[in-house]
């Protein structure tokens, strides 16, 4: 973390959140630290590369800092609001995380606990051992429905699609009131997310994020990361069962704020 005014406000609820609400996962040994590092890329019986299996991912706080196994994008292209919004920011006055709200889809793939995939012809779904959410991608073909047929909803609304070996899931549908990631980059109900899945080898998936936010950023921005596979399996997490720190009042319980008609 940087020592700014905003990173060092945010170490208490960040240290809260840690012990509260991760706690009883970290306790847990969710995969084996035996992993295979290379072999060539498995496929399914339709040809198409397989994706399955549960996948460690770099744990990604801040999404302008690189780290092991990820890259990110050091100058965020804020807009006017954006800007207004990303410097209004303190978890401290209620971060809806706290409050075990779902993360929604950026901070999801952010999270450090594993990522099962489950593929099959017709659908990819992506299941977090964070919080036990999981979400279902149709690759059919299917195209989102029309914008105003779309419920917005923490995760959004995904479809996917090959592109030769690479599974590109957009990502569309989102009701504005999750962060992007940890430290608390914003996002609109604008958010438009593209993301690649490439199984490189038989240990490892290549991926990429691309964060498209006109009432935000100026221009698309991305971070990328790299996966290895685990021969551990995911686990249940349930952030309400041990948050304390909510329970007693050291996190302030955050609301939805009405929304617009």
């Amino acid at each position: 973390m940087s020592n700014s005014p905003k990173t060092i406000a945010c170490v208490p609820f960040v240290l809260a959140l840690v012990c509260s609400l991760l706690g009883p996962a970290l306790a847990q040994t969710s995969g084996s630290q035996s992993k295979p590092r290379g072999g060539p890329m498995p496929r399914m019986p339709n040809g198409r590369p397989d994706l399955n299996g549960v996948w460690d991912r770099p744990y990604v706080p801040d999404m302008t800092r690189d780290g092991t196994g990820q890259k990110g994008t050091a100058q965020l292209p804020f807009t006017a609001a954006g800007l207004a919004d990303w410097k209004g920011y303190d978890a401290a006055n209620g971060d809806y995380t706290g409050s075990c709200m779902p993360f929604g889809m950026s901070r999801s793939i952010n999270s450090p606990y594993p990522l099962q995939i489950v593929q099959n012809d017709r659908y990819v779904a992506l299941l977090f051992e964070q919080n036990s959410w999981f979400h279902v991608v149709p690759i059919d073909g299917r195209p989102h429905p029309a914008p105003d047929e779309l419920e917005p909803t923490w995760f959004g609304h995904s479809i996917g699609k090959w592109d030769g070996d690479t599974l590109i899931v957009d990502t569309v549908g989102f009701n504005g009131y999750t962060r992007l990631d940890t430290i608390g980059h914003p996002h609109s109900d604008a958010l438009h997310l593209i993301q690649t899945f490439r199984r490189s080898d038989l240990g490892h998936l290549a991926y990429t994020i691309t964060i498209d936010d006109p009432k935000t950023y100026t221009k698309p921005w991305k971070n990328e990361r790299t996966f290895t596979l685990s021969k551990g399996e995911i686990m249940e997490y349930s952030c309400e069962e041990n948050n304390k720190s909510l329970w007693e009042g050291r996190i302030k319980p955050w609301t939805p704020p009405a929304r617009k008609k």
